[in-house]
């Protein structure tokens, strides 16, 4: 009888969201992985309020303001990832607002930033940011395509 395959990706909730076709994303994350060529050992998105990430941001990266995610890579290894996310919804709630945008696509274009940041890609200067919000983009559509 063959085993089935358990997902690397877990999600876990300390307030409320939906989050719809868990499984359909978890497969989405594993394959941005693939196609970066980074082997994904695990990953953990953490789900909570603007108050848990801000403590976070000040425990661990001595920032003192509100952001809507921190990842920590924790593999330490060139082609591999291993890591933790933490989402703030009070924060992507309040970002999709400003925007304009549905909340689950800005829920998903932050879930989708935290995988892009352990494949590499970072968001300090100008370019990165440009290139950071393409990669977004690109992987929204495909997303709901």
């Amino acid at each position: 009888m063959p085993s089935l395959s358990k997902s690397k990706v877990c999600f876990f909730f300390k307030t409320n969201i939906s989050l719809q076709h868990r499984t359909k994303l978890k497969k989405f994350i594993e394959a941005i992985f693939k196609k970066e060529k980074i082997k994904l050992q695990s990953l953990n998105y953490i789900f909570c309020t603007d108050k848990e990430l801000l403590e976070i941001n000040r425990q661990y990266l001595n920032h003192d303001y509100y952001t809507d995610i921190i990842t920590f890579e924790l593999s330490g290894k060139k082609n591999q990832a291993e890591g933790e996310v933490y989402i703030s919804l009070d924060r992507v709630r309040d970002n999709a607002h400003m925007l304009g945008v549905p909340l689950y696509k800005e829920l998903h274009r932050v879930i989708f930033h935290g995988a892009l940041h352990l494949c590499r890609y970072k968001d300090k200067s100008k370019e990165e940011k440009e290139e950071m919000r393409e990669k977004e983009e690109f992987l929204l559509c495909r997303y709901f395509e």
